[in-house]
């Protein structure tokens, strides 16, 4: 009999046994899952972590390069405008220098005639409107080439425009007036093709 009773035991025991070394052995394969599972993200986390800071660090050279670029457009932009004005600039100047070489060549002749109306006052009135026709012509073709006469008595006298050439005591007129215009003066925009020679009040 108690033989009999003894073999049971031995084998609920090992059933025990059996139990909890299977249960063990799911709990290492489980521990070993997540550990696999755990070392097989890692290297996820990481490349992912690689790859965001690659990406960051191209999105700030592209940056880089496009304020460079930006920069570069603003420089030439400004470049180009400060030539275009220089070229305008250059251009007027040429037209003013030619302009002004050409009508000095002319301004004899309208000095001729000026002298030429101031002396006819007593000639024959044809003479006189013949006279006064040219002036008119010379006039009118001066306003066309924007040349500009000066140069009047009464005007307050300039050493930049006038030329004085004598002074003259005046009870009509002021000091530092214009008493009389020997020559005129003439200019094309600020430059000065001829200073006018005048007679200034003391």
């Amino acid at each position: 009999m108690s033989k009999k009773n003894k073999k049971p035991k031995q084998s609920e025991a090992e059933e025990i046994l059996t139990e909890e070394s299977e249960a063990q052995a799911e709990e290492t394969t489980e521990e070993t899952a997540e550990e696999e599972q755990a070392e097989a993200e890692a290297p996820k986390e990481e490349e992912e972590e690689a790859q965001a800071d690659e990406r960051d660090e191209k999105i700030a050279q592209l940056e880089a390069q496009l304020l460079e670029s930006k920069d570069k457009y603003m420089r030439l932009a400004a470049e180009y405008d400060n030539f275009r004005k220089r070229t305008a600039n250059e251009k007027l100047s040429l037209y003013d220098d030619a302009t002004s070489k050409a009508v000095k060549e002319l301004l004899p002749v309208a000095d001729s005639v000026r002298m030429a109306l101031e002396n006819l006052k007593d000639s024959d009135p044809e003479i006189i409107k013949g006279v006064e026709l040219i002036s008119n012509q010379l006039t009118k073709s001066f306003d066309k080439l924007k040349i500009e006469s000066y140069g009047e008595a009464g005007d307050d006298f300039d050493p930049n425009l006038h030329n004085a050439v004598s002074m003259v005591d005046s009870e009509e007129l002021e000091s530092g007036k214009i008493a009389a215009v020997f020559q005129t003066g003439y200019r094309i925009g600020d430059k000065i093709i001829r200073h006018a020679m005048v007679q200034v009040v003391n």
